[in-house]
């Protein structure tokens, strides 16, 4: 009985190896196959921003300055701007509503609230139809005092 007990714990023991080496050989080749394919997508950038960060040391109270992004279609396919998101609500951004086809060139436009003095970094998150990954934009800067005008008094 001891020997039928061990030879099945033995069979068993054995066909368990087989299974898990079976698994070993299959694996690595789907793991190739997915760098292959990760590095094929990364190569290939379908977008192109002139700069993804930019930053104005100087930034007069109450100003109406925009903070735009150039990019260009880079790619084979029409980039249509899905979503524009900003950091927070002192922060706005305009996308294009249309698509920018291949060779072409687009922009999005930002808008900081310069009555907060002091400064500031905020990010804008862009997502397209062409990358899975959102990139993101940053403005920085700070935003002088508001200036002060003074009356002279008039000379007798």
């Amino acid at each position: 009985m001891k020997v039928i007990l061990l030879s099945i714990s033995m069979l068993a023991l054995s066909l368990n190896i087989n299974a898990q080496e079976a698994t070993k050989k299959i694996e690595p080749e789907k793991v190739e196959a997915k760098k292959t394919e990760t590095k094929d997508t990364q190569t290939e950038k379908a977008i192109t921003f002139k700069n993804e960060i930019i930053e104005r040391t100087e930034v007069k109270y109450d100003s109406q300055e925009l903070f735009i992004f150039e990019f260009k279609n880079t790619g084979k396919t029409p980039i249509l701007i899905q979503n524009v998101q900003t950091s927070c609500g002192c922060t706005n951004a305009a996308k294009p509503e249309e698509p920018i086809q291949p060779g072409k060139k687009g922009e999005i436009a930002v808008k900081y609230d310069t009555k907060r003095v002091g400064q500031f970094t905020k990010t804008i998150t862009v997502t397209t139809n062409v990358q899975t990954e959102p990139i993101i934009l940053t403005i920085k800067g700070t935003v002088l005092p508001q200036e002060v005008k003074t009356e002279e008094a008039p000379k007798n």
